[in-house]
């Protein structure tokens, strides 16, 4: 495992036109962002089309990437995003379904009967980013991702307090979403 510093490096020359170099940083970066999507979704299969996505938009947004911040956060924030929305693709998939044609199995990536699973965190986050977007993000990199808080503020480019606040306010607003079973 290359140390962050070099995927900076590695970064920095991908986003200046290094195919190489971008070879290089994708071939390091593959397994990082199938654990973060795996975090994120139940299914193998579901975590490894997530990560495809964001390998794919990490190769075409690279461009993009100033430097800012850690290319670790970066990378964080576009594999998160990439498992949220395969997800919701997922979850549409299922709505589109006619009513009239009942599956021979449940599919378990669309349904959840575990209180407090992921399933019902991203549910939660949904409605969430309905309501108040900007809490997302800051809570999946806290929770989900396990970035520092520093981490987030430098990625997010906001204060450390504004970080700490909208975390807070996400806690307090996803907690009466996740069911809980006695």
């Amino acid at each position: 495992m290359v140390a962050a510093a070099e995927l900076d490096r590695l970064a920095s020359r991908a986003a200046a036109g290094d195919p190489q170099a971008l070879d290089e940083l994708l071939a390091e970066i593959q397994p990082r962002v199938r654990r973060i999507c795996g975090r994120m979704l139940l299914f193998p299969e579901d975590a490894e089309e997530a990560a495809q996505d964001a390998l794919l938009l990490v190769a075409t947004k690279i461009g993009g990437f100033e430097g800012r911040s850690r290319f670790t956060t970066w990378l964080h924030a576009v594999a998160s995003n990439s498992a949220r929305a395969t997800y919701r693709t997922l979850k549409r998939r299922s709505a589109e379904r006619p009513t009239d044609e009942l599956p021979l199995h449940v599919d378990p990536r669309t349904t959840s009967v575990i209180a407090g699973s992921r399933l019902d965190l991203l549910d939660a986050l949904e409605v969430l980013g309905a309501e108040r977007p900007e809490l997302v993000e800051p809570l999946v990199l806290r929770d989900v991702q396990e970035l520092d808080y520093n981490e987030i503020a430098s990625l997010l480019d906001v204060p450390l307090g504004t970080v700490k606040s909208r975390i807070h306010a996400a806690r307090t607003a996803v907690r009466p979403l996740l069911r809980v079973v006695d």
